[in-house]
């Protein structure tokens, strides 16, 4: 099996596992403690620290599920890496978004799920617009202040609204946005790898991304179009994501990538797992897992990592016709 290797979580002291595991989709939905048990102990064994969540996920249970396992199996606090995020978190009119009051409470409830006395890192699930951006701030440095959270980050906001955050968090002497984690694979690339560049130098952003197969149409699975009865697209509540996914431009050109990892000896997941990892602004790659053999897969995908040259880089490229244009620069 390959070796687990950490990178430093952009410009912090922290230290997250190359490949990180999160619960979006099959916690609370698709399995339970016993089954999540034994996929975060073979993910520990394979040297993952990093765990993310959400209070949205499965609506708290993804959470608590997390928090069982850990007590379970007595791991220690300090070997891992816990994320989760606030934003969503009920129906009433001050359970959602990013005021001080949801943020604190909301805070207090992911802890409580988790049975945790804080998280290594709060995210900001989405950017509310409702909300000023420095009342924001304030309250995630609040949290960071009383110890519920070490770091504080974003998950799909804007290279601007980053930005804006860290020069309020500079005005007021306290903490910017440590993380952020967007989507990020061979077919979605424009913020990691075009508008996210200044941020990396100027705030010392880390990136942990998510969803580096594009909910599985880079396995390769999809092929023509068709959906496993096993597979989250069959799923009542991922129809939507389904049609807007299974384009058959974009399947086409999923299948031309086959005879790249054919070579390669390895399976087209891996390839973009690999693709993901060795882009060297990011710190994690957040991968899923519903079954061992998928899980061990995935580890494995760090061993392709030194086979992609940059003749095999160049070919991808030209296969998957993904790659987006840098804005020009005029001096």
């Amino acid at each position: 099996m390959a070796q687990m290797f950490y990178n430093q979580l952009g410009s912090t002291g922290l230290k997250v596992s190359a490949l990180g595991y999160g619960s979006w989709v099959s916690f609370g939905n698709q399995m339970e403690t016993k089954e999540a048990k034994v996929l975060m102990a073979k993910a520990r064994e394979f040297g993952i620290n990093f765990f993310d969540s959400a209070e949205v996920y499965a609506n708290g249970r993804a959470e608590e599920i997390i928090g069982e396992v850990v007590k379970e199996l007595g791991w220690r606090r300090s070997d891992l890496v816990i994320t989760t995020k606030v934003f969503w978190g009920g129906a009433g009119p001050n359970d959602k978004g990013l005021s001080r009051k949801h943020i604190i409470e909301g805070t207090k409830g992911c802890l409580e799920r988790l049975q945790m006395d804080y998280v290594d890192i709060m995210l900001c699930h989405r950017p509310d617009t409702s909300t000023p951006i420095e009342e924001t701030v304030r309250a995630m440095n609040y949290i960071v202040d009383n110890g519920w959270a070490l770091y504080w980050g974003t998950s799909e906001w804007s290279a601007q609204q980053i930005t804006e955050c860290w020069e309020i968090a500079r005005r007021l002497g306290m903490m910017g946005p440590m993380v952020e984690e967007p989507e990020y694979n061979l077919l979605a690339r424009e913020k990691v790898e075009v508008e996210f560049l200044p941020l990396y130098q100027n705030y010392g952003l880390g990136v942990a991304t998510w969803s580096p197969l594009a909910s599985g149409v880079l396995t390769g699975k999809y092929s023509k179009g068709v959906i496993p009865a096993d597979s989250r697209f069959a799923l009542d509540n991922y129809s939507n994501l389904a049609s807007r996914s299974l384009l058959p431009d974009v399947l086409g050109r999923v299948d031309n990538l086959k005879p790249i990892a054919r070579e390669l000896g390895i399976s087209l997941a891996q390839l973009g797992i690999a693709w993901c990892a060795s882009n060297p602004n990011v710190s994690t790659v957040i991968t899923g897992a519903t079954k061992e053999s998928q899980l061990v897969e995935n580890v494995k995908a760090l061993e392709v990592i030194q086979k992609l040259t940059p003749e095999l880089m160049d070919r991808i490229e030209s296969t998957i016709l993904s790659k987006p244009k840098k804005p020009e620069v005029f001096r």
